[in-house]
């Protein structure tokens, strides 16, 4: 399959050339040089321009920053250069609603279209083990799953336009309060005198053992190897994961939900980003606790 693919930054660079070890023709575009260098190494086609990356694709992917450039992407780059018909797969986080406009815009000129945001970070983009929570039409999705499956260990169709955006912000909202709530109580346990990897062995297999403790522990060898054990570099950084709470806080407002520790954990991460974290992995948050 021919694949236009646009975005190839931390994320992007990992799924393109994934892509191309499932053996698909790779036609890829970045605004950086350093970015297509490294694409073009793991075997893609590189383009000078944007919408000549998705001449003749049958399947175009994009990962993007956010909303404004999607929409910017698409309706000035994808619609109207790539073939109709084309299968257009955008994987960037971005808010609900303009998932669901790009969607409309993609129908009307003939074009079938899924929100396919990941989970997993730069790691999992690597070794193209992602998550793909997918909104789209029952048929496009089905389209789309095999070329996900190249980039990832799990596709997964969470219903209608917007609806694998909605999952991701839902997800990495609780992930983001239940990563707080476990530096929290490391650093508690600490406190009242509790060897941190005993705690870990009792908390992992009881009921307050999560994702956050047991795969991505905060505290420096305890638990699997993860960012903490690298001085919090590398993995999700602090500014995606404020990035993403803000998503799901816009989104509650819309939706008339009360989200009060996603609210928190929004306040707790802003603030962290703003002395100047933004860079370290999220779970470099314990520091402060």
């Amino acid at each position: 399959m021919r694949i236009g693919f646009i975005g190839l930054g931390n994320m992007g660079g990992g799924m393109a050339a994934n892509l191309v070890k499932a053996g698909h023709q790779v036609h890829a575009f970045d605004l950086s040089p350093d970015a297509l260098a490294r694409a073009q190494k793991a075997g893609c086609t590189t383009h000078a321009q944007a919408g000549d990356a998705v001449v003749d694709a049958d399947a175009v992917v994009t990962m993007l920053p956010n909303g404004a450039i999607v929409r910017a992407v698409y309706a000035g780059d994808v619609l109207g250069k790539a073939p109709a018909g084309a299968l257009l797969i955008d994987c960037s986080t971005i808010d609900v609603a303009s998932a669901r406009d790009v969607a409309g815009e993609a129908a009307a000129g003939g074009y079938r279209f899924v929100d396919a945001p990941v989970s997993g970070g730069i790691a999992a983009a690597n070794a193209g083990t992602l998550t793909f929570m997918v909104g789209g039409a029952q048929d496009d999705f089905a389209s789309a799953e095999p070329v996900l499956a190249a980039m990832g260990k799990a596709v997964i169709h969470a219903g209608a336009a917007g609806a694998g955006q909605a999952a991701k912000i839902c997800n990495n909202m609780l992930l983001g309060a239940s990563m707080i709530a476990t530096c929290e109580a490391f650093a508690l346990a600490q406190k009242l005198g509790l060897d941190l990897q005993t705690f870990f062995d009792i908390s992992s297999k009881s009921s307050g053992q999560c994702w956050s403790m047991t795969s991505y522990c905060p505290v420096p060898g305890v638990g699997p190897v993860t960012p903490a054990d690298n001085g919090y570099q590398g993995g999700f950084a602090t500014a995606l994961m404020l990035k993403d709470l803000r998503l799901a806080m816009q989104a509650a407002g819309e939706a008339g939900a009360t989200v009060p520790m996603g609210e928190r954990a929004e306040a707790l991460y802003a603030a962290f980003a703003e002395a100047g974290n933004a860079g370290l992995d999220f779970s470099a948050i314990i520091s402060t606790v």
